[in-house]
């Protein structure tokens, strides 16, 4: 067993709930049928009802004893729940999310959860605060820093997961009968994991500089964002003191190696691919957190000496790179001395020429394995293949994000109208009319494949038991239709009606975007209701392969096609085989075909 006494495996249990923020204004979703009703005023109550939905959803993911005192559950039909998480390694690991529709908790895609959330709130600080929804933010950022410190009590010791996918994936019901044992999976520099302590540290040290107080002006104009009034500087050195720890493990343990190799039980949901891009990301974060050059020339260094520049990969959970172009333009603008203090010549024109490459691939068309379909759907290949609007949301954000920062006003321009083309694209402008944010409207899902709302317990026939879900998950992004921008609303096609942690983790920054830029109404308003019906046929996806012609049997069609020929030739040769003779022996060719 890893020994786990130390300081780290005190300091959650310090009152590190002191200062949270208490809301002045209960919110709770409105009924569906609001979205049709036209915005006035400022702020823009769609956009902040959307940008209240999808945090509401962080709060019906919530493992642990719900009501923490200085803040209630407000998801009525959620009990307190895994109250044993941890005991089989003496540390308590109650708390933090269940990952998806199911009761896992997972380290490793929280660390892109945590990040995505704490830079947004970041940059778009007054869209939270316009919204009313700034102590909603503080209470969901802290939900999940508390259960990345308890996860991490050690300095090497981090727990991926808790609860077994094995077990887990047998087990459909409520929140009350989560089967049990749930074990604790940890990594330590006996078993390392370079990408997995790389990508929490990054998240801890963007959550540090959220609770630090410091503006982060990524834009060239005299008026940056305002900050969410968040300011905690003992919180921020806790989340600092985690980041500084887990960076430094992740870079002194060698060899490097990615966690599958250690805690393969755990990866079959969330593999990873390596740990360059999570370095790389870690330093650069750290370094801003710190405002310390050492790791900006950190990162540099993993930049470039890991091949990552002309990188053509997806902004996910496993791949970061196309975050770190992003986020190192922006520090171009907030900490040029950063770049200066490590002695490196680089600039904003560089990480220019780094993202504009990957963001006009995707415009012109020429981005490896990558198309947007039919209906207008960025589509990834196979990253898209498991959930289609996750990577767009991603690409979106990270668009949105740059285009302020883009060499001409014509960039600044295209990328702002893709990026908003996604976002039209989820909330109703597609070909089924539907709107992938559950609760959001009329034509949202009505059967996401959750297990806690479904009201369920037949594993043997989720899709139809109940035939109505018991509760709605509001706020929650379904994985998303497929490349023919079909949807199928069927609670057992995971594919397409799974919620999950990191699905959401771009939409509170968009909504909070949106409304700090007084933005139109979202597509949905104008969407009429009932348009959505499901298509007819089968999905053929990898949670429901398709019913019809499988690979197996069109292997067997042609083996059998091919036989067949055979014999034809084999009877036509025996039938003509007196003819044939005496071409032989007459030295006669056969004729040509």
């Amino acid at each position: 067993m890893i020994p786990i006494f130390s300081l780290f495996h005190l300091l959650p249990l310090l009152p590190i709930s002191l200062g949270q923020l208490t809301p002045s204004v209960t919110y709770n979703p409105p009924n569906p049928t609001q979205a049709l009703v036209p915005s006035t005023g400022s702020p823009n109550a769609q956009w902040s009802n959307v940008l209240g939905n999808t945090l509401w959803f962080y709060d019906a993911q919530r493992s642990g004893r719900l009501d923490n005192g200085s803040y209630p559950n407000r998801v009525g039909w959620r009990n307190d729940s895994a109250l044993h998480d941890g005991d089989d390694w003496g540390v308590d690991l109650t708390g933090g999310w269940y990952d998806a529709g199911d009761y896992i908790k997972a380290t490793f895609p929280l660390g892109f959860t945590m990040f995505a959330l704490s830079w947004g709130a970041l940059s778009y600080g007054q869209g939270y605060d316009a919204a009313k929804q700034t102590e909603y933010l503080d209470s969901t950022i802290r939900w999940g820093y508390d259960w990345l410190m308890k996860a991490h009590p050690e300095d090497d010791v981090l727990f991926l997961q808790v609860g077994s996918s094995v077990i887990d994936n047998d087990y459909w019901g409520g929140d009350q009968n989560i089967p049990t044992p749930r074990p604790a999976y940890p990594i330590n520099s006996s078993s390392p994991g370079t990408d997995a302590w790389a990508s929490t540290s990054s998240a801890f040290s963007l959550g540090a500089l959220l609770y630090s107080g410091q503006v982060w002006n990524t834009t060239t104009s005299s008026s940056p964002p305002t900050s969410p009034s968040l300011t905690n500087s003992t919180y921020s050195a806790l989340l600092l003191k985690h980041a500084e720890t887990l960076y430094n493990v992740a870079n002194s343990t060698r060899p490097f190696v990615s966690y599958d190799a250690s805690v393969p039980e755990i990866t079959d949901a969330y593999g990873s691919t390596g740990y360059w891009d999570d370095l790389c990301l870690s330093a650069l974060s750290l370094a801003i957190a710190t405002n310390q050059s050492k790791y900006y020339s950190d990162a540099y260094f993993w930049y470039t000496n890991s091949s990552l520049t002309n990188n053509q990969k997806i902004w996910s959970w496993d791949k970061r790179t196309v975050a770190a172009y992003v986020l190192f333009a922006e520090t171009s603008v907030a900490r040029p001395g950063l770049a200066q203090g490590a002695g490196l010549d680089v600039n904003v024109t560089g990480w220019q020429t780094e993202a504009e490459g990957y963001f006009d691939k995707i415009l012109n068309g020429d981005f490896k394995d990558a198309h947007v379909t039919k209906g207008g759907l960025l589509y990834f290949g196979e990253d898209s293949a498991d959930n289609s609007l996750q990577p767009a949301l991603a690409t979106a954000t990270l668009m949105f994000r740059y285009a302020p920062l883009a060499s001409s006003s014509d960039k600044t321009q295209a990328y702002n109208a893709f990026a908003q083309s996604q976002i039209d694209y989820i909330l109703g402008n597609n070909a089924m009319s539907s709107v992938y944010i559950v609760g959001m409207h009329p034509n949202s899902p009505q059967n996401p494949s959750s297990a806690p709302a479904s009201g369920g317990d037949n594993i043997e026939d989720v899709r139809n038991d109940p035939p109505v879900e018991a509760h709605v998950i509001y706020g929650g992004m379904v994985g998303g239709p497929l490349r023919n921008d079909k949807f199928w609303d069927w609670r057992d096609d995971w594919v397409q009606t799974e919620i999950a942690l990191d699905y959401n983790a771009n939409w509170p920054s968009v909504a909070a975007m949106m409304i700090a830029n007084n933005s139109a109404d979202p597509f949905y308003v104008s969407l009429a209701v009932r348009t959505y019906s499901t298509p007819s046929g089968q999905p053929c996806d990898n949670a429901l392969p398709c019913h019809g012609t499988s690979k197996g049997k069109i292997a067997g069609i042609v083996v059998g096609v091919v036989l067949g020929v055979l014999l034809i030739i084999a009877g036509l040769v025996f039938w003509k085989r007196k003819q044939i003779a005496r071409w032989w022996r007459r030295g006669y060719r056969l004729p040509k075909a």
